[in-house]
């Protein structure tokens, strides 16, 4: 048996494969309060929003770095992203608050996993304290990240396949990270990136069998759906005429590379920490300054 476990660390009953790194801490302060979700999600009208985060860590998790914030409507595949510094309760609030305001859809719900980032007073009381109409605010279970499974998908199609599995750790980078995700990077996935939508799901003996609607990208199924109001269906028509794909994928390539030559000459303008030497030539310098010493 511990042969078998060798390379393998057991966490809430499942076994997650070693050097995995997991940026999640839980939050425990409102757990009582903000239930997990019963049954599967509500896919049918748009406005039910699942939220993640995804660390900019490098090889690990200590020290202050960006993370991007995933915001997803689950029945039209809409996604907005934005930069943070750090995990801030504050900061993602502000954020949904703004996303919100700017969504061509009315948020009805939302769902998160447990991190600290989200299960804090800050956003529950700007989702369940409004007079008019309280937004239903749900959790994953633990451990169980098919419980946040569309926000997870987008996560790698939206935000590791743009900017990698680097490490950030420069807080001049966070509104240049907002300049590509809020302008052209979301106008290029939500317009003209279309995906795939689970229609059914059949369980024949030990087959499953799913049938899958036709692609369509975030913004055609929000036209097609009698929950957008006409005005609103308007103005999305008109943002898409006024959008060209090339242009935007230039524009993307552009921004790209300004923000990867800030970030080398942000590393060149600081000193080299523990953090971002490898880890190898850290320990390796460590033993040679402690023998001279």
């Amino acid at each position: 048996m511990p042969r078998r476990l060798t390379g393998c660390c057991v966490r809430c009953g499942g076994v997650i494969p070693a050097g995995r790194l997991s940026a999640t801490k839980p939050g425990t302060l409102l757990r009582h309060r903000i239930p997990t979700r019963g049954g599967p999600p509500d896919t049918t009208a748009p406005g039910h929003v699942e939220a993640d985060t995804v660390a900019h860590c490098g090889d690990t998790v200590a020290g202050n770095f960006v993370y991007s914030l995933t915001f997803t409507d689950l029945y039209s595949g809409w996604t907005e992203l934005r930069a943070i510094w750090n995990k801030s309760g504050q900061a993602v609030r502000d954020h949904l608050r703004a996303i919100e305001g700017s969504a061509p859809f009315a948020l009805k719900s939302f769902h998160t996993d447990n991190g600290s980032e989200f299960l804090n007073w800050p956003l529950y009381q700007y989702l369940m304290g409004r007079q008019w109409r309280r937004v239903p605010f749900t959790r994953s279970r633990a451990c169980r990240k098919n419980d946040n499974a569309h926000v997870e998908q987008k996560n790698w199609t939206h935000v590791r396949q743009l900017f990698g599995h680097d490490r950030f750790e420069h807080v001049e980078l966070v509104p240049l990270m907002n300049q590509i995700y809020a302008q052209e990077w979301g106008q290029l996935q939500n317009h003209f990136r279309p995906s795939l939508k689970l229609h059914s799901r059949d369980k024949h003996g030990s087959k499953t069998i799913r049938r899958y609607e036709k692609p369509q990208t975030p913004h055609a199924r929000l036209l097609a759906s009698p929950h957008i109001s006409l005005k609103t269906k308007a103005r999305l028509r008109a943002e898409h005429a006024r959008l060209n794909p090339f242009t935007l994928k230039k524009n993307i390539e552009l921004k790209l590379r300004l923000f990867f030559t800030a970030r080398s000459n942000l590393q060149l303008e600081a000193p080299l920490s523990p953090l971002t030497i490898a880890p190898a030539t850290f320990i390796r310098e460590s033993t040679r300054d402690n023998q001279m010493g």
